[in-house]
């Protein structure tokens, strides 16, 4: 089944906290991966899944940041992951799959932002690679762990706004631009949901990417002041500007679509303000691009990735 990119009136909004999502559920015996999950949006997501008695596994690049940002939280377990690296990708899942355990939850949380030019791996621009392949290569790894009914979200934004996949220069060869290099990389991660989706409904898996809001976190710490103050987010001061989610409602959203029986049935759609989005309309910076959510682009993305990383579960 295809769901319509339309909203479904969830009765939550913009405001609406990941602990409002989650209140009068129990999610004990359920098993939530959450990359990123010890910063901003990511920690709030944790917080709320444990709160509710789900089990999180918490794949960390800076163990020791981890370890004292979810100090004292219980239901909680951190392992090692750099997403940049296929080689850490591969062993992080090897050992995951070597418990036993099955995922009913699954959250590409982790993301880096308009970076000064990087490469990782062998040479790939390296907010394609973390964003996107870093979570492609770990989603398809740990695939057998996939429980029947569980969900797949991966985490986007409003940034795939600025540019498609740039199939003929995905590493920015011709030109280094940091906002179309995350725009490129915020595109993929809705793309690799909707194929993701399509590969995995007749297990009854979905999948979701969603859109969590303008939201001041650690993500930003490569922009300038003057950015910030140009984009709205913070004033000349540096105090946090109107319009601004807190962490707590920024983390809203994808615990919706991981955990939300709302959306029973449904999957392969961008979500925005815990429900799903609409269409872009041009001019608009709110719903989601059409090249985002292409079939055709989606199934060319995933081949592509598949060649890149050298995973595909599903061939």
């Amino acid at each position: 089944m295809t769901t319509a990119q339309h909203k479904i009136g969830s009765g939550f909004d913009g405001t609406t906290t990941a602990a409002e999502v989650v209140a009068g559920l129990d999610l004990t015996g359920k098993l939530a991966v959450v990359t990123g999950g010890y910063s901003g949006i990511g920690l709030e997501t944790t917080r709320a899944l444990a709160g509710a008695g789900a089990h999180v596994v918490v794949p960390a690049r800076r163990r020791a940041t981890a370890e004292e940002a979810l100090r004292g939280l219980e239901n909680v377990e951190i392992d090692d992951l750099d997403l940049g690296d296929l080689d850490s990708v591969r062993t992080f899942a090897s050992r995951f799959l070597e418990s036993g355990r099955a995922i009913d939850v699954f959250i590409g949380s982790a993301g880096i932002m308009a970076l000064p030019e990087t490469r990782v791996g062998p040479g790939w621009e390296a907010q394609f690679a973390t964003n996107h392949l870093g979570h492609y290569a770990l989603a398809n790894r740990l695939w057998p762990a996939f429980r029947p009914g569980a969900r797949l979200v991966s985490v986007s934004s409003r940034g795939h706004h600025y540019g498609p996949v740039r199939f003929d220069d995905l590493n920015f060869e011709r030109g280094y631009d940091k906002w179309l290099a995350y725009g490129q990389a915020k595109t993929a991660n809705v793309l690799f949901a909707v194929h993701f989706d399509k590969l995995a409904r007749d297990r009854d898996v979905r999948a979701f990417a969603l859109h969590p809001g303008r939201i001041l976190t650690e993500l930003v710490r490569h922009l300038e002041r003057q950015e910030l103050v140009d984009a709205g987010m913070v004033d000349e001061s540096g105090r946090v500007t109107g319009g601004a989610k807190t962490p707590e409602q920024g983390a809203a959203t994808q615990v919706w679509a991981a955990v939300s029986p709302q959306l029973d049935g449904l999957g392969g759609v961008y979500l925005e303000d815990c429900d799903v989005a609409e269409p872009a309309v041009d001019g608009v910076r709110s719903g989601v691009k059409d090249y985002a959510i292409d079939p055709v682009l989606a199934e060319r993305l995933w081949a592509v990735s598949a060649e890149l990383t050298g995973v595909n579960a599903f061939a």
